[in-house]
């Protein structure tokens, strides 16, 4: 929120006026220095001498400053009564209602103002992020231009706004608004803030914008010291660079920064006890989300006479039929969504859990300040980022052979734990559609058809040339890609002209939920991975439905998933080491129809069986790795790196 300018209040000669005055100054010593609490004693001693609007205002202000948002709440709406057409007065209750997290009741005090009443940059800031919180975004975007059409220098505003662009699709559009707020200045911020500009550019395909800014990126946490407190966009490393050093470097420099943030439970040591052992999933996402869709079976089949197993949600009930399956998954399900960060960890602490697993990390929405606080005795992140946490609160991080090899231990700060078969877990009982028609979906029934259905920032410059190197040496095959956001189609087929590409040769498609995601995909011939971000969910239901993945495997985390998924379907002879082999294996793969047709028939009649899609045995394989970690903790003995048992 930005800065608000608090009013001077009207100095008398009365003796109470006097006296009101200097607790006033004495509050604005104590807030100056952040003594909150204090701040909010001074300043109502100040309001309840003299019944001046200023000390009642700052004494609402600090109280919000203190934790005590409901104390501002009564104070203001006082006040508001008594001057309803003081603007500053709502504007502070909504940024009171935002604290408790009620964007609606912050949105709804702001647009009681009376008409007459002016509105200044603060209320247009208010409203505006109360209504980008609702998910409104386009009517955030005209309150944030109403806000910058008073000043227009406000770097937050720009950074916002381009928040609700990136919401609304606009990449390209978000992307801008992000360097015009690091022209003019984001402090602290800078770092994270040039990631996320970075990230915006590649969504878009933007890659003659990307490259430079993701250049200039590095630079700058080449030159940052190691080991120190700074905000930065670790997911945006772990998915666009791949140097496993300089990416753990970047995560160590979020994980600090956060632990800078918070202050620790009183930390528990493991110690055995009667009964079974308690095993916390916390995240986000736990609604219609990819972690949902991976791992809800696994939650189901726990056993629960040896574990006894909660859900912590700090993500919105969506309503929908995977969020309620996700409610019944397991035998306790926490709703924490809206709570600070604070207080989920302290609800937590209240479970009493052994083993707290981390489903986010420091992905879109994190919880990872929960994690800081240090709730649990043993702390494990798994599945939701694709890399290290560089958190020295997660002691172990759940791996498997290929893509968490022991040897790649100096580039986590975890230890690893490794499954014996693949770190990602599948669902047996999701939906198995029968391949939908390809005239219903663009596409010529006598194309070979090449499908790119990623996320449109794994799409760089490099991918994006082979792909068309590909197109120019099989003339009957089509390259399918996502629709993914509004600059994506535009950007890709500029970029394919200028490889001697025509438009034809491209078909998007559009955004779809589950089930007709994966009949469509059933009409693609062959899979083509990106890197250095490989697919990870994509890349399971390409198996799911009997399209062959071709990848290529690398040194990081984030380009090694493909290959282990297929190296647990018994396909490493897809998994490839450099582009030229890439190549290789695709235009072979495209030229064999019966070989393409053998893999197809073997991975549809191997689904309901093969181990990879079996979210009972990965429940049992999990368990037993919890299990040893455990045994560890209560013997007294450190976290230490767990190779997978055959």
């Amino acid at each position: 929120m930005s800065s608000l300018a608090l009013p001077e209040p009207t100095i008398t000669n009365s003796a109470a006026a006097r006296r009101a005055h200097r607790h006033f100054l004495d509050g604005r010593v104590h807030a100056s220095n952040e003594r909150w609490p204090r701040a909010v004693k001074a300043y109502e001693r100040a309001a309840d001498l003299l019944h001046d609007s200023a000390y009642a205002l700052a004494a609402a202000h600090a109280a919000i400053k203190a934790g005590r948002p409901r104390d501002a709440i009564g104070r203001l709406r006082r006040l508001r009564h008594e001057h309803p057409e003081l603007t500053l007065g709502y504007t502070l209750e909504s940024h009171a209602w935002l604290e408790l997290s009620c964007p609606g009741e912050a949105v709804a005090v702001l647009q009681s103002l009376p008409a007459e009443a002016a509105r200044d940059h603060a209320f247009h800031v208010a409203l505006a992020v109360g209504l980008q919180k609702l998910q409104r975004h386009e009517a955030a975007v005209q309150s944030f231009m109403a806000a910058l059409a008073q000043k227009l220098d406000d770097a937050p505003s720009h950074f916002r706004l381009g928040m609700s662009f990136k919401e609304l699709g606009l990449k390209a559009e978000a992307a801008e608004c992000v360097r015009t707020a690091l022209v003019l200045g984001l402090g602290s911020s800078e770092l994270s803030a040039r990631a996320l500009l970075v990230f915006l550019e590649r969504e878009a395909c933007r890659w003659g914008e990307a490259e430079p800014e993701l250049a200039m990126l590095r630079a700058a946490v080449q030159a940052a010291t190691a080991g120190t407190a700074v905000e930065t966009g670790a997911f945006v490393h772990a998915v666009l660079v791949d140097d496993p050093a300089e990416q753990l470097k970047v995560a160590t420099f979020y994980a600090n920064h956060l632990a800078s943030r918070v202050v620790p439970l009183p930390r528990q040591q493991a110690r055995g006890h009667a009964g079974r052992l308690r095993i916390g999933y916390f995240s986000a996402d736990f609604h219609q989300h990819a972690t949902s869709q991976l791992a809800v079976q696994v939650f189901e089949a726990h056993d629960r006479e040896r574990f006894e197993v909660t859900l912590f949600s700090a993500g919105p009930d969506d309503g929908t039929p995977l969020r309620r399956r996700m409610e019944g998954a397991s035998e306790h399900f926490v709703e924490l969504h809206g709570q600070s960060m604070a207080q989920m960890a302290t609800a937590i602490r209240a479970r009493r859990v052994d083993v707290l697993v981390d489903m986010k990390g420091a992905t879109y929405g994190s919880v990872m300040p929960v994690m800081a606080y240090r709730p649990a005795p043993l702390q494990v992140c798994w599945l939701g980022f694709p890399g290290t946490s560089g958190a020295s609160y997660i002691d172990y991080l759940i791996g498997d052979p290929v893509l968490t090899p022991i040897g790649h231990a100096p580039h986590f700060s975890e230890k690893i734990a490794q499954l014996p078969l693949c770190y990602q877990p599948n669902d047996n009982r999701r939906p198995a559609p029968a391949a939908q028609s390809r005239s219903a979906l663009g596409l010529s029934d006598d194309a070979l058809v090449l499908c790119g259905f990623h996320q449109s920032y794994k799409i760089s410059r490099q991918v994006f040339a082979t792909w068309c190197r590909l197109l120019r040496a099989l003339p009957d095959a089509v390259l399918w890609l996502l629709r993914w956001n509004a600059n994506v189609e535009s950007s890709l087929l500029a970029a394919a002209a200028a490889e001697g590409i025509p438009a034809a040769r491209l078909v998007f498609a559009p955004l779809l939920p589950a089930e007709p995601h994966l009949a469509r995909l059933a009409a693609a011939d062959l899979f083509l991975d990106a890197w250095p971000c490989n697919a990870h969910t994509t890349a399971s239901e390409a198996l799911w439905m009997g399209v062959p993945p071709v990848t290529m495997i690398g040194q990081t985390f984030a380009q090694r998933v493909a290959a282990s998924l297929l190296h647990a379907s018994g396909l490493p002879e897809l998994v490839c080491h450099d582009t030229a082999h890439y190549e290789q294996t695709v235009l072979q793969l495209a030229v064999d129809f019966a070989r393409r047709r053998r893999l197809r028939d073997t991975l549809l009649a191997q689904r309901s069986s093969h181990p990879l899609f079996d979210g009972v045995r990965f429940a049992r394989d999990i368990e037993a790795l919890f299990e040893r970690m455990w045994a560890r903790a209560i013997a007294g003995l450190p976290p230490a790196h767990l190779p997978a048992e055959s």
